[in-house]
């Protein structure tokens, strides 16, 4: 499995464009996947407009990180801390937003996942990275991904951490469990993938940006 997502890594952007692309190259650039092309109304799906955000966009960037247990692969999620003002209790990727020392994505990705997991850069081989994310809110998120040498301590931030838990690989990359669910936003009905997964629900940013990433692994040949 490793093998098959650094191919897929490999062919999709080898120069590794987007990961070692700036803050500010990166914000003047609107991305091609995001809400916008996902929280579509129910009846009309041309309504790219009404989520469309003004240049330049916030820069932020995360890691989704793959471990190897034994024979089986997971990916590494967290819970947002039900005290955050925004986005709080929310299953995410480790990651925030780009910080003026930061020289890229990758970093900014390394630098969040030491932050708020204790997960150590020398833990974790950067293999590439997906298209920039664009959130209703303005984010134009980068997804690095990297596999992790599980023989670290995990530490949650109090401030920001409730929860570390892992995935298995096979549940994300099994088109079943792409839920697609709607809810009302701003007054119309909106549709939006979820992923449901024990105790957790995944939806929003982390669920498509997961439901992207299994597409790409699925279709490579």
């Amino acid at each position: 499995m490793k093998q098959l997502i650094t191919k897929v890594f490999e062919q999709h952007d080898p120069a590794m464009r987007r990961a070692l692309a700036t803050e500010k190259n990166r914000a003047w650039i609107r991305p091609k996947y995001g809400d916008h092309s996902l929280y579509q109304e129910v009846i009309s799906l041309n309504n790219e407009k009404n989520f469309e955000n003004k240049l330049p966009l916030r820069a932020s960037a995360v890691l989704i990180p793959i471990i190897k247990r034994n024979n089986n692969y997971s990916i590494l999620l967290t819970k947002r801390s039900s005290k955050l003002k925004n986005h709080s209790g929310q299953i995410c990727f480790p990651g925030g937003g780009c910080e003026v020392d930061d020289l890229n994505a990758i970093s900014t990705a390394l630098r969040e996942a030491k932050e708020e997991i204790n997960l150590p850069s020398t833990h974790i081989e950067v293999v590439g990275a997906m298209e920039d994310y664009e959130t209703v809110t303005g984010f134009s998120i980068s997804p690095v991904v990297g596999f992790v040498n599980p023989n670290f301590y995990a530490i949650p931030a109090k401030e920001e951490v409730e929860e570390i838990f892992e995935v298995s690989l096979d549940f994300i990359l099994d088109e079943r469990n792409h839920l697609i669910e709607s809810m009302v936003w701003k007054g119309a009905m909106r549709q939006f993938y979820t992923f449901s997964h024990n105790k957790h629900k995944i939806w929003g940013a982390t669920a498509s940006i997961l439901v992207r990433f299994a597409k790409m692994v699925n279709e490579y040949e």
